[in-house]
């Protein structure tokens, strides 16, 4: 009967003292429970069951075998069946070995019944002689216990709805992740033990029949997973295993959109990449944040989530996310809101309802992550959650679920995010760039700059086929937008979105004009206060952006315009006007713009691009511009 020892297959803790052993005098019980252990040995769990069931057959009061017979349905984590054994073995036994109180426990607690797990986890956790890590791993399922049972008294909203059969079949669908826009959704599917990349673009209200991503980045051979997409839909980031250009085991990978196909995808190397485990990857909206999931060292558990910037010279040191996100259990899954403050991910490390939930942490400025929330029940149930994203506005969220009523495995659903759980909302600004006299598309670099900060939110180049951009702003910020191309007179913009507009985004075309002579722009980010010549510190972000243009256009000379409304008196606003351009004059002659490329001219209200009927138009009418004198 020392084979007894086999059950648990160190999945328990040591426990540091003794059990009562017990045999069957059925001889052909005990032969088939012998039986049973050597195919234990031998890690063939299935013989073994069959072995077992046939002990059990013999001798129906066969305490061992019910014991042994439980302990391989929970390494199986078929809780269901080791709960129906474990209780057979108190029904027998009650004191037939104290580990079974840990065993029917964990097997209560990952089946939902909190309750009676609270109990026998508090029954195994009084036995004398626990060591220190018995403790410990039995005093962090008490908590989630405790958690568990108050979660369920207090319910949240939780209605998900099925992404329909456009994108859900009869094989496993998960790890959704939507573009700002919420037009494309891309997600893994795995058909026949291969994983790969499908994708389906967004009718009205209904998803399209989705399609395999790209030639490009399917492969026959290796599994393609775990992946994000930046909130443009240019920059796919996913996990790629065992590649021959691999570092370790799994590694991170990029492809960029081309216009008409994604690119050949290529491994992000050293230092994101190492050769343990790296996957689970997260981008934030600027595209210069990378969070990922790894095991390399340095961590606090098996799973830890870490983070990189994107420096001049390429990735960063990645750094662990430390105490307040990780702990000696795992952490995976990663999503960075655009809103670039709100982070979910899964964990079964905080207190939860049972295996790994759902979590949310805000950054605050200056003090780092807060203590992360547990999404709560039934978001969170007693089975694994993970893979959760969100759409811009923070309102939807998107998961994978084997939930009854699927069309099979793994499907795709969505539900409305809770208020309490939402992150900040986001909206974004959609455009396309073409060349003003042909309306043919642009490949034109584009630059988002946060005014307050001088961050950049979006830093990128158009579609090269569509001339299209797409880019998130946080309300509650101005953003400048910059448009350029070598050829052409670069085009300005200034967004504020305000939370009462975080739903409705911005949409925009830009025509750029080639230069030449008597070409105009607009400069929509120098700004002035009220009745004052003197440029505010947002105004240099524009003003750089003009420097870029003189200096790579050294034979062009502008004239730099002032503007007003009519508020006023014609003499007062057409003094205004010009002292506002010749500061404007003056600060780039500051920065080396020779003199002799510039001039400048106040026009007052004589010039308005239209009537003055409300503050709105006003606006517009007081203004900055400069025009092309000399090509």
């Amino acid at each position: 009967m020392y084979r007894l020892l086999l059950i648990f297959f160190c999945l328990l803790p040591a426990a540091g003292f003794g059990q009562k052993i017990t045999s069957s005098t059925n001889r052909l019980a005990q032969k088939h429970y012998e039986q049973a252990n050597q195919a234990i040995g031998g890690k063939t769990y299935n013989k073994a069951i069959t072995e077992l069931t046939k002990a059990i057959a013999e001798d129906d009061r066969f305490v061992a075998a019910y014991q042994q017979l439980a302990d391989i349905y929970r390494r199986l984590n078929d809780y269901p069946k080791a709960l129906v054994n474990y209780k057979k073995v108190l029904e027998i036994d009650p004191e037939f070995y104290n580990l079974t109180y840990f065993g029917i426990a964990e097997s209560e607690l990952n089946t939902g019944d909190y309750t009676n797990a609270l109990i026998h986890f508090k029954k195994y956790a009084s036995f004398p002689g626990l060591s220190d890590e018995s403790k410990i791993r039995t005093a962090k399922y008490i908590a989630d216990c405790v958690f568990s049972i108050e979660a369920v008294k207090k319910p949240v909203s939780f209605k998900p709805i099925s992404l329909g059969s456009g994108i859900n079949s009869n094989q496993d669908e998960y790890l959704p992740v939507v573009t700002a826009d919420e037009e494309t959704v891309i997600f893994t599917r795995k058909v026949n033990q291969n994983e790969d990349f499908y994708t389906s673009v967004k009718n009205q209200d209904k998803w399209l029949a989705a399609k395999s991503l790209s030639a490009n980045i399917n492969t026959f051979e290796f599994n393609e997973g775990a992946q994000c997409i930046s909130p443009d839909g240019n920059y796919l980031f996913f996990t790629g295993c065992n590649r021959p250009d691999g570092l370790g085991r799994c590694d991170i990978y990029i492809s960029k959109w081309e216009g008409s196909e994604w690119s050949k995808p290529f491994n992000l190397g050293a230092p994101i990449n190492t050769p343990g485990w790296e996957s689970q990857p997260s981008i934030s909206a600027d595209g210069r944040t990378l969070y990922f999931v790894s095991t390399r060292n340095g961590g606090r558990g098996g799973y830890d989530i870490w983070k990189s910037d994107l420096g001049t010279e390429g990735w960063n040191t990645p750094v662990n996310l430390g105490p307040q996100i990780n702990t000696a259990y795992d952490e995976q899954s990663p999503f960075i809101h655009p809103d670039d403050e709100t982070l979910y991910f899964s964990s079964n490390g905080w207190p939860g309802l049972g295996n790994k939930d759902l979590f949310i942490t805000r950054r605050k400025e200056g003090t780092g992550w807060e203590k992360p929330r547990n999404l709560g029940y039934p978001i969170n149930t007693f089975r694994e959650e993970s893979g959760l994203s969100l759409n811009s506005s923070g309102s939807l969220a998107f998961f994978a679920s084997d939930k009854e009523g699927g069309s099979g495995g793994f499907d795709v659903y969505s539900f409305e995010m809770p208020d309490n759980l939402r992150p900040n909302a986001v909206t974004y600004v959609k455009g396309m760039v073409y060349d003003k006299s042909t309306k043919k598309p642009l490949e034109a670099k584009i630059q988002i700059i946060n005014l307050r900060s001088g961050n950049f939110a979006f830093d990128d180049v158009t579609d090269p086929v569509e001339g299209e951009f797409l880019a998130t702003m946080a309300p509650g910020n101005s953003f400048a937008l910059n448009v350029s191309k070598p050829g052409y007179l670069f085009y300005s913009q200034n967004f504020t979105p305000n939370l009462q507009q975080a739903v409705k985004p911005y949409m925009i075309e830009v025509p750029l004009q080639k230069i030449e002579v008597g070409g105009l722009v607009i400069l929509n980010n120098i700004f002035f206060d009220t009745n004052s010549f003197e440029l505010l510190p947002e105004s240099t972000t524009e003003l750089g952006q003009l420097i870029s243009f003189l200096k790579e256009n050294p034979s062009v000379s502008i004239e730099i315009a002032g503007h007003t409304d009519n508020v006023g008196d014609d003499k007062s606003n057409l003094t205004l006007s010009e002292n506002r351009a010749r500061t404007v004059y003056n600060y780039l002659t500051s920065k080396q713009i020779s003199p002799t490329k510039l001039s400048f001219k106040g026009y007052g209200e004589s010039m308005p691009v239209t009537d003055n009927s409300t503050e709105e138009k006003r606006q517009n009418n007081r203004r900055t511009e400069f025009k092309i004198m000399k090509k």
